[in-house]
């Protein structure tokens, strides 16, 4: 299968250098300089995943992955900022960001995490089309309810705006509740990270704060995703 890959960079030597490396990989690409493009392109184009600079012109990366989300859920997302401030990182993941990558990066280490997220999707669709297995498409603990089959969430009854990954991370912590989860398990399991090119886990923490958010009484005081001090995370459900 020869996957799609669109890539947002409104600095047009950055844009060219990243569709020339892509296609040398056998990727179908399509670029787009400001969000306003990004979207219709989206739409059109239909990419597997998309390569998201934040500081782009008319919609901003931010603006553009919270539609790209909402329109195209099984769409994999990866930022691409020149910013080192954690918040700028955390606000994409909360948009429905897959993983950052912060500029400048090595273009060896860029492929390797689309080619990762591309094996996941390829895993995803093997298995839907094989012959159906006995699973637990919904599950309820304290008050919230997560429906795995419509990606849906509620909370004392009032719905959740979750993303398709933090759907994805739940039902594992669900599938090995009451045993540690390592970053790394998470990295390779949802991710789809190999260890020769397993990113920083800062990329697990963020989304595991965003989960807090949504789910926890009190964020500070998490009752049902627990930190393991130097491992990683225990679902307590």
């Amino acid at each position: 299968m020869q996957y799609k890959i669109l890539i947002v960079e409104d600095e047009e030597i950055i844009r060219l250098g990243l569709q020339d490396n892509f296609e040398l990989e056998n990727y179908i690409v399509e670029t787009a300089c400001d969000g306003e493009e990004a979207i219709a392109k989206a739409d059109s184009f239909e990419p597997h995943l998309v390569l998201l600079d934040l500081m782009i012109p008319k919609k901003s990366g931010f603006e553009v992955c919270r539609v790209i989300r909402k329109k195209h859920p099984g769409t994999f997302i990866i930022m691409l900022t020149a910013k080192t401030e954690e918040t700028s990182k955390v606000a994409g993941l909360e948009m429905g960001a897959d993983d950052y990558v912060t500029k400048p990066f090595s273009i060896l280490e860029l492929l390797a995490r689309v080619k990762a997220f591309l094996r996941r999707a390829e895993s995803a669709a093997t298995q839907a089309s094989a012959p159906a297995q006995t699973s637990q498409d919904s599950i309820d603990f304290a008050d919230i309810h997560l429906d795995f089959k419509k990606y849906e969430a509620t909370k004392g009854g009032e719905p959740l705006d979750m993303s398709t990954r933090e759907f994805q991370i739940l039902k594992y912590f669900w599938q090995h509740r009451g045993e540690v989860v390592l970053r790394e398990d998470l990295l390779q399991d949802i991710w789809g990270y190999t260890p020769d090119n397993m990113p920083s886990t800062r990329t697990i923490d963020n989304h595991i704060v965003n989960l807090r958010k949504k789910l926890e009484d009190d964020q500070a005081n998490p009752k049902i995703i627990l930190s393991i001090r130097g491992a990683g995370y225990k679902f307590d459900a």
